[in-house]
């Protein structure tokens, strides 16, 4: 069963279109790939259906679990259960890593007493444990960004998850627990996409599909056998 269904998404950002038709749609407990040159569109996909006022959607149909996501608000829409990690997070000053997932926690209907729990043993889980009492991203190297991201996925455990290049700017054993974070929440039944250049994480899951995303396109899907020939040839060899 599809928990996202996008189907001819145009998306415009200032007087430029930059998506031109894509059609997608996310099993629930699937781990699902979409990959794509610089430039391809794929970070304007996860913020458009974040609702990103910047990135327009001029046509096309978004549903999140049957529920039509495009007259929400960006905050309605996370409470639906989409979830976005961000390629480059924001360093938040004078917030509190804690106070800011225990107030998205609550928005989600999470007791104060569910979250003291659950919010030490994400901790534990995601070894950051020194980092409780920071201030969000600041001064987190570029794993601990991504790592904080994941926290946050942790403890939400929303119907669906973009993944903007979870992998970027971490070393081998950052990539490793990131990935078993990852299979542990599709495990736990969310529809999880990674929007990434290389394979070397999803090498380490396993992902049900690969989306192909080039010039504003969706030009070819397949399974994980797609993201080892784009490996080894390059994206030329999926243009259409």
């Amino acid at each position: 069963m599809s928990v996202l269904e996008v189907c001819d998404l145009h998306v415009q950002v200032g007087d430029k279109l930059i998506l031109r038709g894509v059609d997608l749609r996310l099993e629930k407990g699937k781990i699902h790939a979409l990959m794509g040159p610089n430039g391809s569109g794929k970070s304007t996909l996860a913020l458009a259906l974040a609702g990103h006022p910047e990135y327009r959607i001029i046509q096309g149909e978004v549903f999140l679990d049957g529920q039509d996501l495009l007259p929400l608000p960006p905050n309605e829409r996370a409470k639906a259960g989409l979830f976005v990690a961000f390629q480059y997070p924001p360093e938040v000053e004078g917030v509190k890593l804690r106070e800011f997932l225990r107030l998205a926690c609550a928005a989600r209907g999470h007791g104060f007493c569910e979250f003291q729990k659950h919010f030490s043993q994400a901790l534990s889980r995601l070894r950051l444990e020194d980092f409780r009492d920071r201030e969000l991203n600041v001064g987190f190297s570029g794993g601990e960004k991504k790592r904080a991201e994941l926290l946050q996925l942790y403890l939400l455990r929303p119907k669906v998850a973009l993944l903007d290049e979870p992998d970027s700017g971490v070393d081998v054993d950052a990539l490793r627990l990131i990935a078993e974070v990852i299979a542990e929440m599709a495990a736990s039944g969310t529809a999880v996409l990674l929007i990434s250049h290389y394979p070397r994480l999803l090498d380490l899951l396993p992902v049900e599909k690969v989306y192909v995303l080039f010039d504003g396109r969706i030009t070819e899907e397949g399974g994980p056998e797609l993201a080892q020939r784009i490996e080894e040839e390059g994206f030329e060899v999926v243009r259409r």
